[in-house]
């Protein structure tokens, strides 16, 4: 049974036109060109001219009964390779007029070139093949029109509301059911939708396999792997690309997937001059989320995302550093851009983004031999100039592989968070350097640090309430001075004999043993966490 043909937007392709009742009638055998059947047929052109490349644009199925063919093997390749050149969709030579079989020569031409070549045992009606192919192809080409103001809707609303980048990106994929890319200049992957599918191996190499593929003047597949391209613009000219992995190689591209592309990146350009565009650091801050969250689902698809976004991974050592900075995202928007701006005058390769208000997160790649040390006191020095006294910088323990790197940033987190106050002798700060007041005070609103603290200092502070007494400062000073009672004493303004009475009087109303190291460490952290709240 033929197959129905509706107008999908779709030109036939050859494969489908030999179905048609209109040729199937003459018995269609295919000779040559197996590979390229299923390339849309343009149109039909009914020629028994030896020049038939003078009159066609590409994409022509040519209809002959061979009878102007030449003898000469040589002047009949010269034939096929104007076909082949000019990018026609097959050749069908109907038998009984000049040939009983088609010339050995010709077949062979048309496979040195992979032109299709289609015989017809059986005469048929050129006029009604050329009527039956041309309705179907006058159909696509209307839905097609149709089909492309839809798709400009599309993006004209996006554009008018505003839409994010992301959305663009997203709404391309959707709407051609492939991976899309949106790189800038220099390769980097910023942002990309996969449709679910990993990381790896898609963006893999990322850089490498881009720049195999040229942006050419037309939507036309490109580079080894037959990708589509469409350049996207600002107000300096070209900014990046946008790349659509359809993988259709040695295959006419989808005219729909075109009109979607074109569509896509003139939104992109659009969203670009509208105004300042912070896509390379919204771009940093979703890859540094996804990794400090795990939201990657295996290390290979993190190594291939962020490797594709400008930062090296293997052979070197990534440390992860937390900022810690006053700003609110309503005082400065872009506080990271700040910092990124900066460190890309130090030749730092890193990442540069918000991770939550008030926290930058940078994440650097160093090579191995190099010595980390200075490089965290460079950006230390950089934030204190940018972002001020306030800023704290807190560093990681670095790692030699991503899957580490969530650990690393937990603590440089946890770091940045205890260090209440910035030494303007310290550029930088690592977990070793947290004390445990600095963990108290992180830990402060933990509710059973509190009922602690409660339960171990209560009698004395309601003994201090009723008596308008001072043993909970003298407890204080005898802690601070390691319980040496005579430095306490001193610390507290009072006569050694007056302020071991207070002594006493600790010890009685807590019933515990002041010479007892544990206990005083136990009481240490009671007060500390009083001090803390």
């Amino acid at each position: 049974m033929p197959p129905r043909h509706t107008a999908t937007g779709h030109f036939p392709t050859l494969r489908e036109v030999l179905l048609l009742p209109v040729l199937a009638e003459g018995m269609p055998r295919v000779l040559a060109g197996e590979s390229r059947l299923d390339s849309p047929v343009r149109w039909v052109h009914v020629t028994e001219l030896l020049n038939p490349a003078d009159f066609l644009e590409g994409g022509e199925l040519v209809l002959t009964t061979g009878v102007p063919h030449p003898e000469d093997p040589s002047e009949l390749r010269g034939y096929v390779d104007q076909l082949a050149d000019v990018g026609a969709a097959g050749l069908v030579v109907e038998l009984g007029y000049r040939y009983q079989k088609v010339p050995h020569e010709l077949v062979t031409a048309c496979r040195a070139r992979d032109v299709p070549l289609v015989e017809l045992a059986r005469g048929v009606r050129f006029v009604d093949v050329t009527q039956t192919v041309h309705a179907l192809i006058l159909d696509a080409q209307g839905a097609l029109l149709r089909r492309g103001r839809d798709i400009q809707n599309i993006f004209t609303a996006l554009t008018l509301r505003g839409a994010d980048p992301e959305e663009l990106v997203h709404t391309t994929a959707e709407l051609t059911g492939a991976p899309v890319v949106l790189e800038d200049l220099t390769h980097r992957v910023l942002m990309c939708e996969l449709l679910g599918r990993p990381y790896e191996p898609v963006v893999s190499a990322w850089s490498r396999r881009s720049r195999a593929a040229p942006t050419p003047e037309t939507i036309t597949p490109s580079g080894p792997e037959g990708w589509l391209i469409a350049p996207v613009q600002d107000h300096h000219g070209p900014w990046g690309r946008l790349v659509l992995l359809e993988g259709r190689l040695n295959a006419e591209p989808d005219p729909e997937h075109i009109l979607v592309l074109e569509s896509a990146a003139v939104a992109l350009t659009m969203a670009r001059l509208a105004g300042q565009a912070w896509w390379e650091r919204r771009a940093h801050r979703t890859v540094l989320r996804d990794l400090y969250e795990r939201r990657f689902r295996s290390p290979a698809d993190a190594r291939a995302r962020t490797e594709a976004l400008g930062l090296p991974t293997s052979g070197h050592r990534l440390f992860a550093l937390v900022i810690r900075h006053p700003y609110s995202s309503t005082e400065d928007e872009h506080v990271d851009e700040r910092i990124a701006k900066a460190l890309t005058h130090t030749g730092v390769r890193a990442l540069v983004g918000e991770t939550a208000p008030g926290r930058i997160g940078v994440l650097m790649a160093l090579a191995q031999a190099s010595a980390w040390q200075p490089v965290a006191e460079r950006i230390g020095r950089l934030t204190r100039e940018e972002l001020g006294p306030r800023a704290v910088v807190a560093v990681g323990p670095g790692v030699t592989d991503l899957g580490g790197i969530a650990r690393s940033w937990q603590e440089a987190e946890q770091t940045a968070e205890a260090i209440t106050a910035a030494s303007p002798e310290r550029w930088f700060y690592v977990p070793a350097d947290v004390q445990l007041p600095d963990l108290l005070g992180v830990l402060r609103a933990d509710t059973r640090l509190q009922r602690y603290a409660e339960r171990q200092l209560t009698r004395l502070i309601e003994h201090d309430d009723r008596n308008n007494g001072d043993l909970l400062p003298a407890l204080r000073a005898y802690l601070a001075a390691a319980g040496n009672k005579s430095v306490a004493a001193k610390h507290s303004g009072m006569s050694r004999q007056a302020y071991y009475q207070r002594l006493h009087t600790i010890e009685r109303l807590l019933g515990c043993d002041l010479e007892s190291g544990l206990q005083r460490t136990s009481l240490h952290v009671a007060v500390l966490v009083l001090d803390a709240g």
